[in-house]
């Protein structure tokens, strides 16, 4: 789920004097003194899946979706430095079967972001270090139903930049995510071919990498980028045959995708696509955002005053 989930930082609503638009993963940054209000709407489906390695549908649950809406702030506290800030809300169900869906918020997140280095060349390196807690009180322990795992999180991210003076860009960034443990409403689970006699279940850690080539123009007015992302966990068992997800599986799963924003003056639009082509105990989604930017020019008003 958390693979599927953080697709949704998608749609900005930009509280500022000129256009930008950034992202936990992108080199775009708020200047000093403004800020960023995003909203989001995300849907991703699957129908097949992977059972271990083993590819296959599964008819009790048909098409499973999940959608989420996700507010989301940045401020630029420097021209070098922006914190990030957003707590979705999602909704998962099923076509087919006697799952019941669940909803609700799901957990609040935070980032900072920092440009490192900088030259003339048109070449960047950034650092993001990132943290989320549960804020709702779902069940993690219904997979795929459940809207998360309730695992804290901790994660550090660098970005590596080349942008030409002709506005093509090449991006590239590696995460870690470090996961903690959970507990669930069961005194033990089996994992890892063992029973354990527990209700604390250890959530493995994982690892995010993308590559992105794309073309922005006018000051980030203007934006189109191909994708290509691998989110990994460090290691973790798979799903049992015709059993159920568990939060302690090895989640993997490889997408490609296109995002693309326009936004000429006051109020823009940005979409995303993006779809799983091989995985590992995860469905093979397809997901899409939309958002819709609105700009204001709030701050420097204020300081005008």
């Amino acid at each position: 789920m958390k693979s599927l989930i953080k697709y949704a930082f998608i749609g900005l609503v930009c509280v500022t004097s000129s256009v930008y638009a950034q992202m936990p993963h992108d080199v775009i940054y708020m200047p000093k003194r403004t800020a960023c209000l995003a909203v989001s709407y995300s849907n991703s489906s699957w129908k097949q899946y992977w059972e271990n390695t083993l590819k296959r549908e599964n008819f009790n649950i048909g098409t499973h979706s999940t959608e989420s809406v996700m507010p989301m702030l940045a401020v630029g506290l420097t021209d070098k430095l922006n914190v990030i800030v957003g707590l979705p809300y999602v909704q998962t169900k099923a076509s087919a079967g006697n799952l019941m869906g669940q909803k609700g918020i799901q957990d609040l997140s935070g980032w900072l972001k920092y440009e490192l280095v900088k030259n003339d060349k048109g070449l960047s390196l950034h650092g993001v270090l990132g943290a989320s807690a549960p804020v709702g009180n779902y069940v993690p322990d219904f997979l795929p139903m459940s809207i998360g795992l309730q695992a804290k999180t901790a994660t550090g991210r660098l970005i590596g930049n080349y942008t030409h003076k002709s506005g093509l860009y090449l991006t590239a960034h590696a995460s870690y995510m470090y996961r903690s443990n959970i507990k669930v409403d069961r005194d033990a689970y089996q994992a890892d071919n063992r029973v354990y006699n527990t209700n604390e279940v250890r959530v493995p850690n994982a690892t995010d990498v993308a590559l992105r080539v794309g073309y922005i123009k006018d000051g980030s007015r203007i934006q189109a980028e191909a994708f290509v992302d691998k989110f990994s966990c460090v290691g973790g068992d798979n799903i049992r045959r015709n059993d159920m997800p568990f939060p302690t599986n090895n989640m993997t799963a490889t997408s490609v995708g296109f995002y693309g924003k326009y936004q000429p003056k006051t109020i823009g639009l940005n979409v995303r696509v993006a779809k799983v082509i091989d995985g590992l105990n995860v469905g093979q989604s397809f997901s899409y955002s939309v958002g819709l930017l609105y700009q204001i020019n709030y701050f420097k008003k204020a300081e005008k005053k």
